[in-house]
């Protein structure tokens, strides 16, 4: 991608830019190493989130807050490198939106669901207020980053990059696919509700690789720049 001149010597937009690439793999591996130390946990059936329960629960709410702080960091560093650009300010402020969705989830801890933690019910019949709060801070996150593929399909598309144009498409397609069925799985559909973690797992992982080789898209265009503006002196 094209980067101005005075942006592509700029450390601290390669710094917020390697926030993005760094919150995706981070948070998938803090998720993968909890998953192994929550007793009763099966990550094919709970959610991510039910990992904020329980004796470690609090490695959950700092991975979430975490993810979230290098998201917005990400979306900042968005916002300086397509300065001027098409998609300069609904695509960062979408990301951003993102990640004040991955704060509120961890400040907001989710209710019990599928049985976790041991003891508890499939499903709340009355959730409480911060298990709501999770929940629709979750889902304004997860509806803003799907409108963040589109807007960046776009700006690609506009720029002739046929093949982010058609990543970005498709991810803002099975994202919200995913997330609608792992819903239903959380909501204990009967067909699904055994591998509601795993579709859920799926599903963002999906995203955050998306978000991940955006950043890292970025961050070639700049190393790109500053190397032919070297051999041009």
């Amino acid at each position: 991608m094209s980067i101005n001149k005075r942006q592509t010597v700029s450390p601290k937009i390669k710094t917020f830019l390697t926030s993005g690439a760094l919150a995706g793999p981070l948070f998938t591996l803090m998720w993968m190493i909890e998953s192994a130390i929550h007793v009763g946990y099966n990550p094919l059936r709970h959610p991510v989130s039910s990992l904020a329960l329980g004796e470690f629960g609090w490695m959950q709410v700092a991975n979430f807050i975490v993810a979230g702080l290098l998201t917005l960091a990400f979306a900042l560093g968005l916002r300086l490198a397509l300065q001027s650009q098409r998609g300069s300010t609904w695509g960062p402020l979408l990301i951003a939106l993102w990640g004040i969705g991955l704060l509120g989830a961890g400040i907001f801890v989710t209710d019990p669901v599928s049985g976790y933690p041991s003891g508890t019910p499939d499903l709340l019949l009355n959730p409480t207020t911060h298990g709501a709060l999770h929940d629709q801070f979750s889902l304004a996150g997860f509806l803003a980053l799907t409108a963040a593929c589109f807007v960046f399909a776009s700006h690609f598309a506009r720029r002739g990059e046929r093949g982010w144009t058609v990543y970005s498409i498709v991810t803002g397609i099975l994202f919200p696919i995913g997330i609608f069925l792992a819903s239903a799985a959380f909501s204990q559909n009967e067909s699904l509700v055994a591998f509601g973690g795993l579709i859920q797992r799926l599903t963002v992982t999906i995203a955050w690789t998306w978000l991940t080789l955006l950043a890292i898209h970025l961050l070639d265009g700049l190393r790109q720049k500053v190397k032919n503006e070297g051999n041009q002196k």
